[in-house]
């Protein structure tokens, strides 16, 4: 949530934030904003998308240095208006002329303030950020990283902060707890962003910054410290992907990219990691806890959104095939309980990111209960990445769409290669593992035929999008489908949505059906068909027009149902993979056929790092 970039180098600044907050705008697009270093400190804000911003500039003088941070938007203090977007100052008065741009949630914010206006401190804004620059402001004795750690030893909540001082015009300073930053290092200069879609265009090389922690940066050097000063090493890293793979090419918005990625991402996702021919899974990540796995009396999964469906559909798979009890839990909802934690218990917390809040408190919270903490997450060197024991990634390649649709194949794609590692160590036989190894590896394929549909499904959707009430159904390994089917629908086409077990309809939801509703059903061949067929029928005898997922071959199913989006025949723990496919087309159409922005859907951001 909210884009961070900063640089400090020997470049122009400002067409680097640009760039930077362009690539950064999934992350919040409510308002932006830009502080540029010279010989005095310059500002400008607005409310709207990074394009408002650059116009804006392009009439304004004395944006010429180079220093400079940046900051996109998704509010959580204050409503979107120029007053409250960032980059905030500290107090005027002061003379100090510094300025920060902030993400997260600095919970204390109240006190700090009122203990600020009791010495005199004036505000601007709703901003918990104001209260974080006046209060760097208020240590400030000549030395901003000072400054910084001790207004920073006082603050409750989260943040990744970048700072910068007119009176030290080569100093950046910034600092990380709980939200993520990153820094690349490039020859005398370096990039600070949220991610690094921000900085793959300027240098291979980056280090994260952990948790309370601090970094100085000058064109030339930089040093990291804890806030109580103490030195620490970073460890720099190669960046896992390139700039080309974060363009948009060809197409005409990054979600039907990815819709059309999901083959090649699922192929990286297996490469090395399984022998169809001898039975085995080979999860390199993970190899050091099989005994502890193999003897898991329980596993938990944690996620959120779309990560939590991925999660539901792999509790059907760990029970069916590694015969482990399992459950799924709302990441959100799991430390406020006083959640039981057995010896022998496994948590497993599913994210694209790496980053979401709400997940990486459950994780912490099991974990210090005495769990063995897993991450399945697809950002490289990201906190749950560093806060687990061992995982998996996902290896999707980035992920740009605010609606999640290429990693939460991924996730499930793991999810599957997990069960199947503990499974062929429990009880499944080497002849059943190399046969459902056997039909994972083509599992691409099919999706690759799927995709071929995306016409068919347009010109299908099409007849439907003015109703403003839609159902999803599905059974067994198919019902976290309908919910992420759902799921898609409503957050970027707006239309309301409601997915749920088929059987379900009949205990309330049905009263909601009348004439022309559509309703989707996920009713492929397999071990609830025929129970998937009466609830069709019970639709049908209410007025509602059925849209059906069903399996190549099914001349049945298209007699009862008004259009039927065909996908191969897959066994059934399989299933999930190619039955979505359809659903995030249908969604993907439905919202450029209402006019929504598809990529950047209202009061959305793809990586919810606050909570």
């Amino acid at each position: 949530m909210c884009g961070i970039v900063a640089y400090i180098g020997t470049k122009s600044a400002r067409p680097i934030l640009l760039e930077g907050l362009k690539r950064l705008e999934y992350r919040g697009y409510d308002s932006a904003g830009l502080a540029i270093l010279n010989e005095e400190l310059h500002v400008e804000r607005t409310v709207g998308r990074v394009r408002v911003l650059e116009e804006k500039l392009k009439h304004a003088q004395g944006f010429d240095g180079t220093l400079g941070i940046a900051h996109t938007r998704w509010a959580t203090h204050g409503e979107p208006a120029d007053r409250n977007a960032h980059p905030h100052r500290d107090d005027p008065t002061k003379g100090h002329g510094i300025a920060i741009i902030h993400n997260g949630i600095i919970e204390n914010h109240n006190t700090l303030k009122t203990y600020l206006q009791e010495k005199g401190h004036v505000f601007s804004s709703e901003t918990d950020t104001e209260v974080l620059a006046h209060l760097i402001g208020e240590f400030y004795e000549d030395d901003l990283e000072k400054a910084v750690q001790s207004a920073l030893r006082e603050v409750t909540g989260a943040y990744a902060i970048a700072a910068i001082c007119a009176s030290e015009p080569g100093v950046l300073v910034i600092a990380r707890k709980g939200s993520p930053l990153m820094v690349g290092v490039g020859k005398d200069e370096y990039i600070v962003a949220s991610d690094s879609s921000a900085i793959v265009a300027h240098t291979t090389q980056a280090f994260n910054l952990d948790d309370y922690t601090v970094a100085r940066l000058t064109r030339d050097s930089f040093r990291t410290t804890t806030l109580d000063n103490v030195p620490i090493t970073p460890q720099i890293r190669e960046l896992e992907y390139s700039l080309d793979q974060i363009e948009l090419g060809d197409y005409s918005h990054y979600m039907l990219k990815e819709i059309f990625e999901q083959p090649q991402a699922l192929r990286m996702t297996l490469k090395g990691r399984i022998d169809a021919r001898e039975g085995q899974v080979v999860l390199g990540g993970i190899a050091e806890y099989a005994r502890e796995l193999v003897r898991a009396r329980r596993i938990i999964f944690v996620g959120q959104g779309t990560a939590l469906h991925a999660a539901m559909i792999g509790e059907y798979i760990m029970e069916d095939l590694a015969k482990i009890p399992t459950e799924v839990e709302f990441a959100s909802e799991f430390r406020y309980r006083n959640p039981i934690i057995e010896d022998g218990t496994v948590m497993v917390a599913i994210s694209q990111s790496g980053e979401t809040a709400d997940t990486i408190a459950a994780l912490q919270e099991g974990k210090s209960r005495g769990a063995l903490a897993l991450g399945l997450v697809n950002v490289v060197g990201s906190t749950i990445s560093r806060e687990t024991d061992a995982g998996v990634y996902l290896r999707v390649g980035p992920e740009i769409g605010v609606a999640s649709t290429k990693a939460f194949l991924g996730q499930v794609m793991v999810a599957t290669l997990l069960a199947t590692f503990i499974g062929r160590r429990r009880f499944l036989s080497a002849d059943y593992v190399s046969n459902l190894l056997q039909s994972l590896e083509v599992i691409p394929d099919h999706i690759e035929r799927v995709v071929q549909l995306s016409d068919e499904i347009r010109d299908i959707t099409s007849k439907y999008i003015d109703r403003e009430n839609w159902l999803f159904l599905g059974r067994g390994h198919n019902y976290p489908v309908a919910l992420e089917g759902a799921l898609k629908l409503k957050e970027i086409s707006y239309i309301h949505a409601e997915g749920m077990p088929a059987a379900e309809m009949k205990h309330g939801p049905i009263a909601l059906i009348d004439n022309g509703m559509p309703v989707v059903f996920v009713a492929t061949k397999n071990s609830q068909y025929e129970k998937v067929i009466s609830n069709i029928e019970e639709v049908r005898s209410r007025g509602g027009h059925i849209l059906a997922v069903a399996t190549e071959g099914d001349d049945e199913i298209g007699r009862l149902c008004e259009e039927v989006f065909y996908v191969p025949d897959v066994p059934e723990p399989l299933q999930p993979m190619v039955t979505v496919v359809p659903l995030q087309l249908l969604a993907y159409h439905a919202a450029v056929l209402r006019g929504k922005d598809v990529d950047k859907p209202r009061n959305l951001a793809k990586s919810v790092t606050v909570e």
